[in-house]
């Protein structure tokens, strides 16, 4: 179907390597429809060529902002102002239908299906499910609808401050003019729902469809090791998230991580995966600790910090904390397995 899309945004780096996991999810699940990202003029230009080979659109757009601190601070989400970024996805008017999706989303089965339903269709929130979740809905293109969304953010604001205060405001019938525009919960499944509702995740958590990492710590705040398929951060969050965080880091290690370590090249790029060059020193760990702690005679190489004792740095190691960008940086490491090995 080249007139239907998938819709995505990315208004920064980080944001765009979520957009590139969802949309090689939406590619290994063998969709027919185009995959089209929205990227603010952040994001650099390694990630926009790695989205290029994703997608089959990407498309510069200018960041909306709200700028509605009061009702954001109300969220304790300030950043969510840019998330009116996605209005744009109404302009791309050369395509008949649309579903866009949030970049914090992984699609786990085929969802073509979709596009059978109408604008505005959108699963419940979590939080309050007389409002629809504004993370997977279905749309049709149209600069009317456009200016009536702007308009309708320049005389009303938006409840949350957010693009998902707006959506709701503007289509406000949704909850009770058409049950099919309700889409089930598991082409939306969040976070939040696992954690308020654990009995009803167990019974039907194996038929989702999409997942939705809701929440201020995103699949990309963690560090995952891809040999024992570990994750460590903030773990508390992390087990809400069950096993779909596993799955988020095994697709981005396995098919995300090689195509940005192509574009960066030299440059320094931190993929927040226990590179394979970090497992392999894994062997001389204690010896490496203990040779840095130790007077050195080149004067290029960088030192522990002072106050880190040899048991605190190899803790950390262990958590996924290493000083990527200090005294364990892969040129200090590089040194040292140089020195090993001859």
């Amino acid at each position: 179907m080249a007139d239907q899309a998938f819709v995505t945004l990315a208004t920064n780096d980080n944001y765009a390597r979520g957009a590139m996991v969802l949309g090689k999810s939406l590619r290994n699940h063998n969709t027919s429809r185009k995959l089209v990202v929205l990227i603010g003029p952040h994001v650099t230009e390694p990630c926009q060529a790695v989205l290029k080979r994703i997608y089959d659109e990407v498309k510069v757009v200018n960041v909306l902002d709200s700028g509605d601190k009061a009702h954001l601070a109300m969220m304790n989400r300030p950043d969510l102002g840019v998330t009116l970024t996605k209005l744009h996805g109404w302009t791309l008017t050369h395509y008949s239908k649309c579903v866009f999706m949030d970049a914090d989303t992984l699609v786990v089965s085929n969802i073509d299906e979709l596009f059978d339903r109408e604008e505005l269709s959108a699963a419940p929130d979590p939080g309050w499910p007389d409002c629809f979740n504004s993370g997977v809905f279905v749309y049709r293109p149209s600069l009317e609808t456009y200016g009536k969304l702007l308009q309708y953010c320049t005389e009303h604001g938006s409840f949350d401050g957010g693009d998902q205060g707006v959506l709701n405001g503007y289509f406000s019938n949704w909850s009770t003019a058409d049950i099919s525009k309700h889409l089930p919960f598991i082409y939306n499944l969040s976070s939040i729902a696992i954690y308020t509702y654990l009995p009803a995740f167990k019974q039907y958590g194996g038929n989702a469809k999409v997942v939705h990492f809701l929440g201020k710590t995103k699949p990309w705040s963690y560090t995952f090791d891809p040999k024992t398929k570990k994750i460590s951060g903030n773990m508390q969050d992390a087990a809400m998230h069950s096993t779909f965080l596993v799955d988020w880091w095994t697709l981005y290690s396995n098919a995300v991580v090689p195509m940005l370590h192509q574009q960066y090249g030299d440059q320094t790029f931190h993929s927040g995966c226990v590179e394979l060059f970090f497992s392999d020193v894994v062997t001389f760990e204690s010896r490496f600790i203990q040779e840095q702690e130790e007077p050195e005679p080149s004067p290029a190489q960088a030192l522990p910090p002072p106050n880190v004792s040899s048991a605190e740095r190899k803790e950390m190691w262990e958590q996924g904390q290493a000083d990527y960008m200090g005294t364990d940086s892969f040129a200090n490491i590089q040194r040292k397995l140089d020195s090993f090995l001859k």
